[in-house]
């Protein structure tokens, strides 16, 4: 039986980070996780993540795990791959199978940040190959690299619905539809709202009824639910996919802490551990941290990993005093950021009816999946200026600030909590250099210039697709329902190493145009 100071079980966003607050503290400690690379949902993520610097806002996934991991073994983590724990019992002593055999490890302290599963919708044919969930999609696209179809149709509009539906589409797979038993779109608007300005309709109320086919996934059937979830008669719509992606919620992944006898206590759909500010179960000296312990968004998950790790080594006299209070502070001022606005924890599946601003929410936005045009002006960030200047589609209280600190001559203001919606300062001398356009999580900023003479304007567009479009190329211009709104032409496409991969796209419109155009479409369709 080998001792640690340490045992973190799961080597995503949480675990990683309880290991390395841990190890930077002094513990010995050994990280498990049963898959074959560390990283967990991290290396799937290629979108960049919403919080500001402290959160890693404005990151990749991808690049954030990347850089956990490098953190963790360059505090001296042990990270044993391919090692489920097979099971967790009294005295933190646990059962790794590892190769052939199973090893026995005993700890001081254990964090179990084993994270969450897919939860999957029964409907007619929903065993046919072609209807997998968001996560699975996730995995074959940004890890194997190969795409799930040619055309798919998501159930669910939560932020996993929606990211994976653009990362679809990344991927050169068409997107149908995007389809909810709510009445409102369950994620973040800026999400929704890249999926609507490319042509992607959101039908809210609505839920699979079938998916056709013998072999494999032909067509999918949707029809509308009532206020009781009962089916409207005659409201059917079909859609012709040979993909249906489930994005219908996540359950935490609670099985050794069930097994080990810890209190459970139910929320949503499934449970969670019962556990104190600093993560600790009811079994003494373990700890939970991410998703084992409730559903957020990881950027919470990490912090709570730090939380976790930080609790370990005070419990074990490793951190005390003044350096504890001071640190534990600051996550959990951190942490509470995060918490705050429209898609808090307390808040989920409620719609405020106004922003923290006083601002009507926009109904549209919640429904289709775009601000309307008449809604826009609404939110300080929208706003016609001379010369070229940011406009800000950011109409609901997010947690993320990034813009604000990349704009390099002050132009962007997020006054008080970093909830607040971002707004331009006049007259502060944007230079148009577009960093704003490619720090935004939500791709929501834009770049305008109303009058470049000749009765035009330039708009300037976040960019994830390929191939990248030529200068010179012409096309249309789509508004932010997608719908076409006149001829545009490139005038010019940017792609720096600051900018992260995110091109910025430039196309000319005429100036009516201007604060509406918000996507430009090839002649040849994609």
């Amino acid at each position: 039986m080998k001792r640690y100071d340490l045992i973190v079980v799961g080597a995503g966003p949480a675990g990683l980070s309880a290991a390395a607050e841990a190890a930077s503290l002094g513990l010995g400690v050994a990280l498990f996780d049963e898959n074959a690379r560390p990283g967990g949902q991290l290396f799937k993520q290629i979108h960049k993540f919403f919080g500001s610097r402290e959160h890693k806002a404005k990151m990749r996934g991808i690049a954030i795990g990347a850089e956990l991991l490098a953190e963790a073994r360059g505090l001296g983590v042990e990270v044993f791959l391919d090692s489920p724990v097979a099971g967790l019992y009294e005295n933190r002593e646990l059962l790794v199978r590892r190769g052939d055999g199973v090893r026995h490890y005993k700890a001081d302290a254990i964090v179990v940040a084993t994270g969450a599963s897919e939860n999957m919708l029964a409907f007619e044919g929903w065993t046919l190959p072609g209807v997998m969930g968001a996560g699975a999609a996730q995995t074959m696209m940004n890890l194997n690299r190969v795409r799930p179809g040619n055309r798919a149709l998501m159930l669910g509009s939560g932020n996993v619905g929606l990211v994976v539906g653009f990362q679809l589409l990344q991927a050169g797979c068409g997107l149908a539809a995007v389809v909810d038993a709510a009445p409102h779109i369950g994620g973040y608007g800026v999400h929704a709202a890249k999926l609507a300005r490319t042509g992607v309709p959101f039908f809210p109320s609505h839920t699979v009824l079938r998916a056709e086919g013998t072999d494999r996934v032909t067509g999918a059937v949707i029809g509308r639910v009532d206020t009781d979830w009962n089916v409207v008669p005659g409201s059917e719509k079909s859609f012709a996919v040979d993909t249906i992606c489930v994005a219908v919620g996540l359950s935490p992944s609670a099985g050794l802490l069930k097994m080990a006898g810890c209190r459970m206590r139910a929320e949503g759909p499934g449970e969670v551990p019962e556990r104190d500010d600093d993560g600790e179960t009811s079994l003494g000296g373990v700890f939970v941290a991410g998703d084992v312990s409730g559903i957020e968004e990881a950027s919470a998950a990490m912090i709570e990993g730090r939380l976790s790790g930080l609790a370990a080594a005070a419990k074990l006299g490793f951190v005390g005093g003044e350096a504890l209070e001071n640190r534990r502070e600051g996550l959990r001022s951190a942490l509470g950021s995060l918490r705050d606005g429209m898609f808090t924890p307390k808040n989920r599946g409620k719609i405020p009816a106004s922003t923290s601003e006083g601002l009507p929410v926009s109904e549209s936005l919640l429904t289709n999946g775009y601000l309307g045009d008449s809604e826009a002006g609404r939110y300080p960030g929208v706003k016609s200026a001379p010369g070229v200047h940011p406009v800000l589609e950011c109409a609901q209280n997010i947690p993320c600030n990034p813009c604000r600190d990349a704009c390099p001559k002050g132009c962007i203001r997020v006054e008080g909590k970093i909830i607040a919606l971002p707004e331009f300062v006049p007259g502060s001398g944007c230079s148009g250099c577009g960093m704003c356009v490619a720090s935004c999580s939500g791709q929501a900023i834009f770049l305008v210039n109303e009058d470049i003479g000749d009765g035009k304007a330039a708009v300037t567009i976040p960019y994830e697709f390929l191939p990248l479009p030529a200068k010179g190329q012409t096309g249309t211009a789509l508004g932010r329902s997608g719908a076409p709104l006149c001829p545009a032409e490139v005038a010019e496409v940017r792609l720096i190493g600051a900018y992260d991969h995110t091109a910025l796209m430039t196309f000319t419109v005429p100036r009516e145009f201007a604060m509406t155009a918000r996507f430009w479409k090839s002649e040849v369709a994609r």
